[in-house]
């Protein structure tokens, strides 16, 4: 009999269903030969006493076997070895046998040298600076589970969990279209809305949309760098006007359209990414003039509206949009939490019905029972009450933020208060650098990892974002004083 106690491994301390473990095992044995065509496996109770494990554990991952078609269950004689399982030739044990994963790919793919993979968080310890980023820990993860459980156990719920369309679920696009013409002035419907699993979707697929290689897209001179690279993942020619104090310079861009044939301008216009500047309401109409006199797309990413502080927003140029030249871009994940990957993309009909079959073959559809827990969210009003809630958690944060930045390290630094957002624009003093401060900053387990990112094309602003919302008054407390001490260590090498 093949010792089974010494070859199966079964860590009750792991996350794997033990009979999983088994059930692996078991496979693992098949495909090295070890338990070859038709031999007989030892019985329930047999192996239940040998592994020390439930009787029932080894019954559950022999019909799992069984149903992965493995084994085969003879009555009155017992349990064997598929016999269409492929008759692999019994080998002595470990013999040949390879016990490592090659780390590289056994072919050749395409990597792409406009896009970058995310670094991996670091240790819970050290302070990670972000570019601005909501409070997870103030998720309304509760009312949300509430939601989400009711709608799993009602019966109506089944019509959703098969195929969908690939707009997203209708009652949600119903809400999503109620609750934007509400708050952003919006002249929208259902027809207009297709559900995306975040802004980058829609940047993602107003690009596959609009973008042919060579086409000319205008972006800030600082722009999101997530948007540049995938605008030049598609192959389009990126073409950058200056920002000021009111946003993109319009003179700038004129002079652009009457040079050159312009598909498209992408635009964060409530709070200018990474700078922070709002949009003025004078550049906006002035924008959607050239729009339609020119026949190019906007492209309105409006990731952070819902977080304006000093005074109402500015609406969205989208709001004022008679011609169909704007595509609006938004989310729910930076009101709640990244992990919920709701989002929405606001357009004419045609540009919404190709959308949706383009997002079709690289995301069949979203996740049903998620959007229907947001719609029911959104139309209860608990989005806009969370919202309210975290908006003064956030700007009582901002306050703090920028009044220990001023405090502490105005010597190294200067940044203009935002009125709104998560994060705050920050430019280093030019006698210093943000690479010295990068890596001296990880002493006092502060990460600054970003900062070449905010600055594509070496214009020498020397800025960066600094977020605020995610952090607690006591861990703003603390990210200031080691950034202090950052800042002093790196005075030295002066």
């Amino acid at each position: 009999m093949i010792p089974y106690k010494s070859i199966i491994q079964i860590n009750k301390e792991k996350d794997t269903a033990i009979y999983l473990q088994l059930t692996s095992a078991f496979i693992g044995l098949i495909k090295d030969g070890t338990l070859i065509s038709g031999a007989k496996l030892p019985s329930s109770r047999t192996l239940s006493q040998l592994l020390e494990i439930h009787r029932k554990t080894v019954l559950a991952s022999y019909e799992e076997l069984q149903l992965q078609g493995w084994i085969t269950t003879v009555p009155q004689k017992g349990t064997f070895v598929s016999s269409k399982v492929p008759i692999i030739v019994q080998k002595d044990f470990l013999q040949n046998k390879k016990t490592t994963k090659s780390e590289k790919a056994g072919f050749s793919f395409y990597k792409n040298k406009h896009l970058i993979a995310h670094e991996e968080k670091v240790a819970n310890s050290t302070i990670y600076i972000n570019d601005g980023i909501p409070d997870t820990r103030l998720a309304p993860l509760k009312e949300l589970a509430i939601i989400y459980r009711n709608v799993v156990v009602k019966k109506n719920t089944l019509q959703f969990i098969n195929y969908g369309t690939a707009h997203g679920n209708k009652d949600l696009r119903k809400n999503i279209a109620k609750y934007l013409n509400e708050t952003r002035g919006l002249k929208i419907t259902k027809d207009n809305v297709l559900i995306t699993r975040g802004s980058q979707m829609g940047i993602y697929l107003s690009a596959k949309l609009i973008l042919k290689p060579e086409d000319i897209i205008v972006v800030g001179d600082t722009n999101y760098i997530s948007a540049d690279r995938t605008f030049l993942n598609h192959g389009a020619s990126i073409k950058r006007i200056p920002v000021d104090n009111d946003g993109l310079c319009i003179s700038s861009l004129k002079k652009l359209c009457s040079e050159n044939t312009i598909k498209a301008i992408y635009i964060t216009s409530h709070h200018h990414h990474p700078t922070t500047v709002t949009l003025s309401a004078e550049r906006r109409i002035k924008i959607l003039q050239l729009a339609e006199k020119y026949k190019f797309a906007i492209l309105e990413d409006d990731y952070d509206y819902d977080f304006h502080y000093n005074h109402s927003p500015i609406l969205p140029l989208a709001s004022h949009d008679c011609n169909g030249n704007v595509i609006y871009l938004g989310s729910i994940c930076k009101s709640v939490a990244p992990v919920f990957r709701v989002g929405y993309m606001i357009a004419t009909k045609d540009v919404i019905d190709e959308a949706a079959t383009r997002r079709k073959y690289m995301d069949r559809q979203g996740d049903a029972l998620l959007e229907i827990t947001f719609s029911k969210f959104i139309a209860s009003g608990d989005l806009q009450r969370h919202t309210n809630k975290v908006l003064k958690i956030y700007k009582e944060r901002r306050d703090f933020f920028c009044k220990r930045l001023k405090e502490e390290v105005s010597e190294f630094i200067k940044f203009e208060i935002p009125n709104g957002g998560m994060a705050v624009w920050v430019q280093l003093n030019k006698k210093y650098n943000w690479g010295d401060v990068s890596r001296i900053s990880q002493k006092y387990k502060l990460v600054i990892t970003d900062w070449k990112n905010y600055d594509p094309i070496n214009s020498g602003h020397n800025g960066m974002r600094f977020g605020f919302a995610s952090y607690t008054i006591e861990e703003i407390q603390n990210l200031v004083l080691q950034l202090k001490k950052t800042f002093l260590e790196v005075k030295k090498l002066k």
